[in-house]
């Protein structure tokens, strides 16, 4: 792709996340144009954290729990800076017709479910059907790459994230970053229960990493012309809302593929569809069952959540879906197994709030890739 045709789509991008405060959008939800609550960090049952000075971060080697906002200034990095090299970008599109992992579905428009009368945890949806869709994965590629040397690389999920392309441009230019490839991957339509994109990112299931790794990696490595490193303290996976959920089930199911993460408003709540008994509670169960009583697994893990976040934007008033405490659960499990965690709690943001983003992105890529040679 050209420095013209990226610089276009940068301002494309940008564009878009000034009339949008937030991305990807809620779940559908007649109570939709309810404002979500602001929440207080400093309510009872919220995790301990250190309150920052507004606009500043925590450092990118220092654990726990941390206060940020109300101000958001977008990091120096997350901006195109003239003279700063700007990788190459490929595009690669793939079928559902070519998939063994997800021959496709989708959820009739405006139809969403109804609470199972019989399990208050299970959503009903009798208006998803088989569907074909088509995917987009742009492949980031650096400069800095030497052709034919294995790299580490970043998963991403709903993809393009131009963001996060020029984030890589300037910290592996400032040398903060290694030469990595990122692989930022379209997800293949809808949302929540029902849609193609929910059974991809809220299934609790090694299903998706095994898709990105058999299916996806391959034409990456063909088409942009790079080899992928198979050593899983290279790898890292990254997202937002169901896509954050879905980057750490990526890594919680297959760590001998991932052993980093990064998070923006991760649903880590009740949102698996179908209901499975074998984790009745969808990815609200990382905090309440699976990260408490399993052995500590070697990931590295970044979160976020804002104080306007999620609460209940469904029909399912099932006390497992409300993002902020969900978010505040996961930073208290993660401390009493012992993880390397950051967890940042940001005042004045909504959902994968792009502000907060801006912002963050680079000190949590900093943080995440902690350890890794330069």
């Amino acid at each position: 792709m050209s420095h013209l045709l990226r610089a276009a789509s940068l301002l494309f991008a940008a564009t878009l996340a000034a009339a949008q405060t937030s991305a990807p959008p809620p779940p559908p939800t007649s109570a939709a144009h309810t404002p979500p609550p602001t929440r207080d960090p400093h309510t009872p049952g919220y995790v301990s954290a250190t309150e920052l000075p507004d606009d500043t971060l925590p450092a990118p080697t220092v654990d726990g729990n941390f206060i940020v906002g109300p101000t958001h200034t977008p990091a120096p990095e997350s901006m195109v800076h003239p003279g700063v090299p700007q990788g190459t970008l490929t595009d690669i599109t793939m079928s559902s017709a070519d998939s063994k992992y997800y021959p496709g579905i989708a959820r009739d428009a405006g139809t969403f479910g109804t609470p199972d009368p019989a399990n208050p945890a299970s959503l009903i949806v009798t208006t998803s059907r088989p569907a074909p869709y088509t995917r987009h994965v742009t492949v980031y590629v650096p400069t800095q790459y030497v052709p034919g040397s294995v790299a580490p690389f970043i998963v991403g999920a709903d993809g393009p994230d131009h963001l996060l392309f020029t984030v890589l441009d300037n910290l592996i230019a400032e040398h903060k970053l290694p030469p990595m490839i990122a692989i930022s991957i379209q997800n293949g339509g809808g949302d929540a229960q029902g849609s193609e994109r929910g059974l991809e990112y809220d299934t609790m299931s090694p299903h998706y990493a095994e898709f990105v790794e058999h299916e996806v990696l391959p034409l990456v490595e063909a088409q942009a012309h790079v080899k992928l490193s198979h050593d899983p303290d290279a790898r890292a996976t990254m997202g937002g809302s169901s896509g954050g959920s879905c980057a750490l089930i990526m890594a919680w199911y297959h760590p001998d593929l991932y052993h980093r993460v990064l998070t923006y408003s991760g649903t880590y709540i009740n949102q698996q569809w179908p209901w499975n008994p074998a984790t009745p509670q969808g990815a609200w169960g990382f905090h309440t069952t699976l990260i408490p009583k399993s052995r500590r697994k070697p990931l590295r893990i970044w979160l976020e959540v804002g104080d306007r976040d999620l609460y209940n934007p469904n029909t399912m008033r099932d006390g497992m879906h409300d993002w902020v405490v969900a978010n505040e659960n996961m930073a208290r499990v993660l401390a009493a197994k012992g993880y390397p965690y950051q967890f940042l709690f940001a005042r004045n943001a909504g959902h994968v709030d792009h502000a907060v983003k801006a912002q963050t992105l680079p000190e949590a890529l900093e943080y995440v890739w902690q350890g890794y040679p330069r």
